[in-house]
């Protein structure tokens, strides 16, 4: 894998917005965040523990270095608060790749534009298709993806979802960000939540890996989730990229992100993801790697940070990660999951994935190890006739 970095270029950005949290980033320092999980102590750590309530500095402890002996202690704490909020239960659902088709060159991505691979944009029938061959094995909830282009952008969006919506109960999306009246057109025609993962908190660094495209703008990107609030969407979705940069430092400024909008959009609810970076064509060697031990403290910090935040897991991490995952705090995994467009219904080829897949159990496979470790498999987690009950 390449692991070159382009230097920055001067790119066209929206400027900062008031009252949206590229206002607040500007307050927040990366080298000082930085020092501060570096200077936390094992006392912090108890204090943190000993909390039913904790704030970004009792965070930033649990995630420091100082916490790595504490781990089983986190995992324990982190699993009682999971099952007090949710239950025995694990959701399950799928992405559907709708295209591969990117107008962005991003270092880290298989649908980078500078990437040879072949492009495909799903038609009426194709999603048809790819709908039946989900639907099939059980799911209920569904995940949109695509490339970021102009030419797969709303007027597509209100083409295929009228033929998607009617057959789950969930419908989210990962796909390029969009204007607040956007969203709300879309949550209108049965759109549920919007995952947009920022990548990473500082700005150089997300210059360095997005070199062209719409997904260049650092502020916009950055805004979305403000804007999806503002729609009223019922889910919003934040990740950080592992490895593109200090994972401590992104994290602890994710969680500033996350509180700044659970105080403004309230009625909606919020996940978190946790994406290591994977390989996929023209990928890149990850600039900070998290062992497998270091992200199972990353998921219990979380867990204890917010008892009632929804938290999940993809297909990217292994099996054998995944089974022990179950336990740590999770609400909801991804399974049998295809990155490539027409990749349930047809045999497309892999040249056409955003990145390789770990766990390529069968959804039947997933679904039996889940209930083996005590766990209830749900399909439809939420009906949206309760959104009118606000």
């Amino acid at each position: 894998m390449n692991n070159t970095v382009s230097p920055v270029r001067l790119l066209t950005q929206s400027p900062v917005t008031e009252g949206h949290f590229s206002a607040e980033l500007e307050a927040l320092s990366w080298q000082g965040i930085s020092a501060s999980h570096q200077a936390k102590t094992e006392q912090d750590v108890r204090l943190a523990l000993a909390k039913r309530r904790l704030n970004i500095d009792d965070f930033t402890a649990l995630i420091s270095p100082a916490a790595e002996p504490f781990l089983f202690a986190m995992v324990t704490k982190s699993e009682q608060l999971t099952k007090q909020r949710f239950g025995n239960t694990i959701s399950l659902f799928a992405p559907l790749y709708l295209s591969n088709t990117c107008a962005n060159e991003c270092t880290y991505c298989g649908f980078s534009m500078s990437n040879a691979i072949k492009r495909l944009t799903l038609n009426e029938t194709q999603v048809k298709s790819e709908v039946t061959a989900i639907k099939a094995k059980g799911f209920d909830h569904l995940l949109l993806v695509t490339g970021e282009t102009n030419k797969v952008s709303m007027p597509y969006f209100e083409r295929m979802i009228p033929h998607i919506k009617p057959h789950f109960s969930q419908l989210s999306m990962e796909v390029q960000p969009l204007d607040a009246e956007q969203y709300k057109k879309l949550k209108t025609i049965g759109l549920d939540g919007v995952l947009v993962y920022q990548e990473t908190y500082r700005r150089k660094t997300y210059l360095e890996h997005h070199l062209r495209g719409n997904k260049s703008d650092f502020n916009y990107r950055l805004d979305a989730p403000d804007r999806i609030g503002q729609a009223g969407i019922h889910k919003i979705g934040l990740g950080a990229l592992l490895g593109l940069e200090d994972w401590r430092t992104d994290s602890i400024i994710m969680a500033h992100h996350l509180r700044h909008l659970q105080k403004r959009y309230w009625r909606s609810r919020f996940s978190v993801a946790f994406p290591r970076i994977r390989p996929c064509e023209g990928g890149i060697v990850p600039k900070s790697v998290i062992s497998d031990r270091q992200l199972v403290q990353l998921i219990a910090a979380w867990r204890l940070f917010d008892a009632d935040l929804e938290m999940s897991l993809s297909t990217r991490e292994s099996p054998e990660f995944r089974d022990h995952a179950v336990r740590m705090g999770f609400t909801t995994m991804s399974a049998e999951s295809k990155t490539q467009p027409g990749g349930y219904a047809e045999d497309a080829q892999t040249a056409l994935e955003q990145f390789e897949i770990s766990d390529e159990r069968s959804v039947n496979d997933i679904a039996a190890m889940i209930q083996t470790q005590g766990r209830e498999v749900i399909w439809k987690d939420w009906d949206p006739a309760l959104s009118h009950c606000d």
